[in-house]
């Protein structure tokens, strides 16, 4: 139950996510849990992650467009999320959100993704099926290249396996 919570706590980091505790714990954790259940469990919290971060939102921008701090300090970030994800909504609609959030590089993912999608006023159901959808896609991703590093296809001392067996810790 502890390496559950474990994976739990990764996933729930931001720039982290799936993308990081489905490496530690295929690698780190695979005396206790299978490959099979470290994915699904990362999966399930990373859905569960998006949804949670895009139905807050709207509470959290009306709380905090009260404070200039948020207008000089934050909003600008945001504003920054929109531009990078605005292009794949206007090209690809919902799926462009999916593609966004299931890219497995930093910047991107369920917090980026909620965000973004948020902002650009993307339907809750749309987002809903785009955070599965990318979900998925990074999981996949990052499991299939730990499944190859795991299983010697990609060699233990090329870049790619170094990045991951560092996550190990």
């Amino acid at each position: 139950m502890n390496e559950i919570l474990l994976l739990i706590g990764i996933t729930l980091i931001p720039m982290l996510e799936l993308r990081a505790s489905i490496p530690f714990g295929i690698f780190s954790l695979n005396e206790s849990l299978s490959w099979i259940a470290v994915v699904i469990v990362c999966i399930i919290t990373n859905i569960f992650l998006g949804w949670i971060v895009y139905i807050i939102l709207g509470p959290v921008f009306s709380l905090f467009r009260r404070w200039k701090w948020f207008d000089s300090v934050v909003w600008p970030i945001l504003e920054r999320t929109r531009k990078r994800i605005h292009p794949y909504v206007e090209k690809y609609g919902e799926l462009g959100v999916a593609v966004f959030i299931g890219i497995p590089l930093p910047g991107s993912g369920v917090y980026t993704g909620a965000f973004g999608a948020y902002l650009l006023g993307v339907d809750k159901r749309k987002f809903a099926v785009a955070n599965v959808i990318g979900v998925f896609i990074a999981a996949a991703a990052v499991s299939f290249l730990c499944l190859l590093i795991m299983n010697g296809v990609v060699k233990e001392n090329s870049w790619i396996s170094r990045l991951f067996l560092q996550i190990k810790g």
